[in-house]
């Protein structure tokens, strides 16, 4: 009798392992050909169809907002703007207060916190249908000098067939056994601050493995250490700075060759 239940039991985790969604920018190791340029576009327009808007708003945060109207801020840190917007998801670093809050709005359904318990990271597989959101775990300096190991999250949205790799706080080159989690990221938000995060040489070296068709960089803190990154990543990366704060991208719309797009960071308001 026992081992009937044993079997039974069995049974029941595999139909429990079954029902979580795989990631498919793992399962597939080749990014999508691409055929145009990306779109411009308003954040409050609709999003067009089989496409992913990512909107700039500062530092480190990114609101991308799906077909569907599911909205995502990263990096997190309480304020968009003065638009009435309550996000659906949030993600959290916690380097810094620029990348995360302790109180935020308790409206938004998902929080999802880069760290858990000092040293031992966290685990987010939060499947909403039209959008998988998980995370690998890197190291982080910690608050005074030393180290806390898997303190920042690499957070990727999977939508729309793409996958969308936010670097979060990221200090160090990722171990192959990272890079392979992480999988295919057609498009990656990368710090290129140069010192406060990693130095420029080996956030470039990142990016050069990961080889994702778009890279929009963020958490600069002047022209010159942006102009330092472009100039340091422009021999392999096509550059182009349409002074936007926008983007709409799908899989029919990634650029053949590897681009950096410049985003302009601008606070979320409401608009006519």
């Amino acid at each position: 009798m026992w081992r009937v239940f044993i079997f039974l039991l069995m049974l029941a985790g595999a139909a429990a392992a079954q029902e979580r969604r795989p990631s498919h920018c793992i399962a597939i190791a080749d990014a999508a050909p691409g055929i145009s340029y990306l779109h411009k576009a308003n954040w409050q327009a609709p999003v067009p169809e089989y496409s992913v808007r990512i909107s700039y708003i500062a530092h480190a945060s990114f609101l991308i907002q799906t077909r569907g109207g599911l909205n995502a801020v990263t990096d997190f840190t309480g304020f968009v703007g003065s638009a009435p917007l309550i996000p659906d998801i949030v993600t959290m670093n916690h380097a810094h207060d620029t990348h995360w809050t302790a109180f935020p709005d308790p409206a938004i359904p998902h929080v999802l916190e880069g760290w858990g318990p000092f040293g031992e990271g966290i685990e987010h597989h939060l499947d909403l249908g039209e959008v998988l959101i998980r995370n690998v775990s890197t190291d982080i300096r910690s608050q005074y000098g030393g180290r806390e190991d898997k303190g920042n999250s690499i957070f990727v949205f999977e939508v729309e067939g793409l996958c969308i790799g936010h670097l979060g706080h990221l200090h160090h080159v990722p171990s192959d056994e990272q890079f392979a989690a992480l999988g295919r990221l057609d498009v990656v938000m990368a710090a290129v601050d140069g010192g406060t995060t990693m130095p420029l040489p080996e956030m470039i070296q990142t990016l050069r493995r990961l080889k994702s068709s778009v890279i929009i960089p963020m958490h600069w803190f002047s022209r010159y250490s942006l102009g330092a990154f472009l100039v340091g990543i422009s021999d392999v990366f096509a550059v182009q700075q349409p002074g936007e704060s926008s983007i709409e991208v799908s899989l029919a719309t990634l650029p053949d060759r590897p681009t950096v797009i410049v985003l302009e960071p601008q606070f979320l308001i409401e608009q006519e």
